[in-house]
């Protein structure tokens, strides 16, 4: 590749003992810092430093395989999704669990609204719901959702209540829930190969596309000031708007099966994990074309994101490791 993004060797962040299902960043924050949250089928979600992958804490309480995990806009907050049919809501500062939202099924899982302080978290899973928790209301019995007493023994806070978008929709579980940039939409990412965007206000799907595969990872580039909505399925990448439901911009289909992909606007580049293989790939956006391969991990990638900064981008693979990549000609982070 050109000499824009040179090759630096990646920087390993162990500590995990089981497959990386799940990674995301928070954005940068006042301090010019910003965090990485891994989920994992170890039960144990990890904080780290987004810059240099340093571990900060572990969360714990998990019963079951985590599958996604993903922090609020201030990054107070963290959110979880997990196989023991529970999400939770925890304070990323002293790792306290604040919320355990109980479900009938296996939570694949959360996401937040691009606000500081959200009260707002939405889940989905095997139970095939779209449910948005009101976490400021602790006055409902709803049988949807509990909380746990807290570790230091003091009395449980009654449950959030939840209300579902869409009931009986979804023809398949739930593996992603994105929160746009607009408040009122949410797009959700199902086995029924189809990615939805939902109108809050209605509550009613607003648009729908059937792509041609089973999906893997539906994430959203905010970072960009033109932001896209980025879904690997099958052997092809998906790029939306992020701003327009429904609205494509483009698929690119390329020679391996995809199982996870992250758009780098700027640079007109993509990233990619593969089902079948063990190496990150980058594509040129434009034309499609395999610009570069990236080794070291040693399982398939589940999971890519950018950093908010677009400077670099971690990789989660089943080999238990998350890889950061610098993705800049500068001096970054530990890159020097």
């Amino acid at each position: 590749m050109g000499s824009e993004t040179p090759k630096a060797v990646p920087l390993t962040c162990h500590g995990h003992s089981r497959p990386i299902t799940h990674l995301s960043f928070s954005p940068v924050l006042d301090d010019d810092q910003y965090y990485l949250i891994s989920a994992c089928k170890d039960n144990n979600p990890m904080l780290r430093d987004g810059v240099t992958g340093d571990w900060i804490g572990t969360f714990i309480g998990h019963k079951g395989a985590v599958w996604q995990a993903r922090l609020s806009a201030d990054a107070s907050l963290a959110a979880t999704a997990s196989a023991d049919f529970s999400a939770k809501i925890w304070d990323s500062h002293t790792g306290e669990c604040l919320h355990t939202l109980t479900h009938s099924h296996i939570v694949r899982a959360v996401a937040f609204p691009p606000q500081p302080r959200p009260q707002l978290v939405a889940t989905g899973g095997f139970e095939k719901k779209l449910r948005i928790f009101d976490l400021s209301r602790s006055t409902s019995s709803s049988s949807a959702s509990s909380s746990p007493t807290s570790p230091n023994g003091n009395a449980s806070p009654p449950p959030a209540p939840s209300f579902e978008i869409g009931p009986g929709i979804h023809g398949g579980p739930i593996k992603s829930v994105i929160w746009s940039t607009d408040l009122n939409i949410l797009i959700t990412a199902a086995d029924d190969k189809t990615i939805r965007w939902w109108d809050l206000r209605a509550r009613s799907c607003a648009a729908k596309y059937e792509l041609d595969g089973m999906v893997g990872t539906c994430e959203l580039d905010a970072s960009s000031s033109n932001p896209s909505l980025s879904v690997a399925a099958g052997k092809s990448a998906y790029f939306f708007s992020g701003t327009q439901p429904g609205q494509l911009i483009k698929k690119i289909t390329t020679s391996k099966d995809i199982a996870a992909v992250a758009l780098h606007a700027e640079q007109r580049k993509f990233v990619t994990g593969g089902v079948s293989d063990t190496w990150v790939r980058v594509y040129d956006f434009e034309n499609g074309s395999e610009l570069e391969v990236q080794k070291g991990h040693h399982g398939p990638i589940w999971t890519i994101n950018f950093s908010p900064d677009g400077k670099m981008y971690a990789t989660g693979s089943e080999d238990g490791t998350v890889k950061l990549w610098k993705f800049c000609s500068d001096p970054y982070g530990l890159w020097r």
